[in-house]
C-alpha cells in the first residue's frame, strides 16, 4: 500500500476571488464553494465551506490519497488510533477524517472503482 497523492486545502473567505489568484482552474463546484486548482503537476484544493467563523485564524486540510483506502484505515487503527468509520461522501469519495496531535486535519479519501 502506498500513498499517491497530497492535495492541500485552504480555507478562504471566497471561492470565487482565489480561483482568480494565479492558479488554472481543474474542477470548480460553486454550489460546494470549493475548486481545485493546478499550475503544472501541483495541485491546491480551496474551499469557503470550511472557513466556518471568517473572523478568528482559519485551519487549512490535507487531503491525503491512498492507493487502497481500506488498508491505510486499518493500518492507522492497528496504529491504536480511535478513528471513525470509512464513509461515502456527497462528492463520491471513500474517506475518513481525523486530526492529528497538534490538530491539524487531515482527511484520507479514495474514490470508489467504477464498474465499466
Amino acid at each position: 500500500m502506498k500513498m499517491t497523492r497530497l492535495i492541500p486545502m485552504l480555507p478562504v473567505r471566497s471561492m470565487p476571488a482565489s480561483v482568480e489568484f494565479c492558479f488554472s482552474i481543474e474542477q470548480r463546484n460553486d454550489d460546494w464553494r470549493w475548486a481545485m486548482l493546478c499550475f503544472g503537476e501541483c495541485r491546491l484544493m480551496v474551499d469557503q465551506s470550511i472557513n466556518a467563523h471568517p473572523a478568528i485564524p482559519r485551519d487549512s486540510v490535507l487531503y491525503l490519497y491512498p492507493d487502497d483506502i481500506a488498508e491505510y484505515h486499518e493500518q492507522v487503527r492497528r496504529n491504536g488510533l480511535a478513528i471513525p468509520e470509512l464513509e461515502a461522501s456527497f462528492y463520491g469519495m471513500t474517506e475518513f477524517r481525523i486530526d492529528d496531535p497538534d490538530g491539524n486535519r487531515l482527511w484520507i479519501g479514495q474514490k470508489p472503482p467504477t464498474n465499466t
